[in-house]
């Protein structure tokens, strides 16, 4: 049988580390060049696959594809574009085939979020029902950590470890300047339904060092009293202290504490702006001096400080997608699966994505701290791992050497498609 070309696109808010899982898939790809013969990326995700937009990664050079490891961002672009069922849209899926056909595709590896994975087990069962055969392999990736099954996601770890720094430094600041100014400084972080992130920031403080920080995660309806009286009695106690707060955090009737009636391209209500509401409700109730940011794409891009962990296993699921398609699964996603703590050791697993498209992994109710504004041992003991050890890229004149890819285009053999 003809050996098949793949198409691996990328999907969603990129990471630090969404190249590495690039990186690894391609890098797995070419060592397999008896089974698998080009790699074609699709231009911002899906959407390539339907306009016939396609990258040819042949045309970049091995050390450039190694490159990708230590890059951030996506390599060949991204996009927000969650396909319709086959019924509701089969105009889309009768294109990706005549896609597929054109430039003998026969593998599909989507690497995103819980709505990637969705549109991954779609395609996935297009062999079924358009007589077309075509292995899917959902690469996980979303800085939320809101995927099921596997223990953490790729890109997250770099997340935490960003923003567990962060809140660590800006703590210290504010310690600085609590005597005559600033006593509370707020920090917003994404995290849509799932706090993980926050949680992160809690990292900061340990029991032999200390540091006054309160955690408003989404799982914990917001309640202005208990809040306020929280800030206060670390203000009394310390002389300042950090809040770290997600930008899905909620009221008691359900809205978010940042909704302005705007929606993205999911459907889902357009976050971001809760820092300036908390630091308001902060200077009406206490009467506070404050400062407050917002970490937004910093905290997703900042490959100069991931973590170790983070990045091995970035790779490891984009190797695995490909070792996987090569066996012959498909509708399926790697996983990583944790062995122990104690060291820290993982394995790669597996997972259908029947299971997980459309499902959301939220904090556990045993992670998060009784009064709702910190975290457990539990929860320290799972996140600690994750933002250990550190994979510096290589720097010139003081700046990261990060890679730009030819991204030469594929000659398109079909006529034009609006989507």
């Amino acid at each position: 049988m003809a050996k098949k070309n793949a198409f691996y696109a990328q999907s969603g808010g990129v990471t630090a580390v969404i190249n590495a899982s690039a990186c690894g898939l391609i890098e797995t790809a070419r060592q397999h060049k008896d089974k698998i013969g080009k790699v074609y990326a699709g231009r911002n995700g899906i959407i390539g696959a339907l306009t016939e937009d396609l990258i040819d990664t042949s045309k970049d050079t091995a050390k450039a594809i190694a490159a990708l490891r230590y890059t951030p961002s996506g390599a060949f672009g991204s996009c927000r574009f969650k396909m319709k069922s086959l019924e509701e849209n089969k105009l889309q899926y009768e294109r990706l085939i005549e896609v597929f056909k054109a430039h003998n595709i026969g593998y599909f590896f989507y690497n995103g979020g819980g709505d990637s994975a969705d549109t991954c087990l779609k395609v996935s069962q297009l062999s079924e029902k358009m007589g077309y055969p075509i292995q899917a392999v959902h690469v996980p990736k979303t800085v939320d950590n809101d995927l099921p099954i596997t223990d953490n996601c790729p890109g997250f770890g770099s997340v935490a470890k960003y923003i567990a720094v962060s809140t660590l430094e800006a703590t210290f600041d504010v310690a600085s300047m609590a005597k005559t100014s600033t006593k509370v400084f707020v920090l917003e972080v994404m995290g849509r339904h799932a706090g993980w992130i926050a949680a992160a920031g809690a990292l900061a403080s340990s029991a032999d060092a200390e540091q006054p920080i309160v955690i408003l995660f989404p799982e914990v309806v917001f309640n202005k009293e208990k809040f306020l009286a929280r800030v206060d009695e670390l203000v009394k106690k310390f002389g300042y202290c950090t809040v770290v707060v997600s930008e899905g955090v909620q009221s008691a009737d359900g809205k978010f504490l940042a909704d302005q009636g705007l929606k993205d391209a999911f459907g889902h209500s357009q976050l971001g702006g809760v820092a300036p509401v908390v630091a308001n409700i902060i200077r009406e109730g206490l009467g506070l001096k404050y400062h407050w940011g917002v970490a937004d794409y910093l905290q997703r891009a900042a490959r100069h400080i991931a973590s170790k962990s983070d990045v091995d296993q970035a790779y490891a699921m984009g190797k695995a997608a490909v070792e996987f398609a090569l066996k012959g699964h498909n509708s399926v996603m790697p996983t990583i699966e944790r062995v122990s703590n104690k060291p820290y050791k993982w394995k790669v697993g597996m997972a259908p994505l029947n299971k997980v498209a459309n499902v959301e992994k939220m904090m556990p109710k045993n992670f998060i701290a009784k009064d709702g504004f910190g975290i457990t041992d539990k929860c320290r003991e799972y996140l600690a791992p994750l933002i250990k050890g550190e994979d510096y890229p290589p720097y010139k004149d003081g700046l990261p050497q990060y890679v730009r890819l030819k991204n030469v285009a594929v000659p398109k053999k079909l006529g034009e498609f609006k989507i």
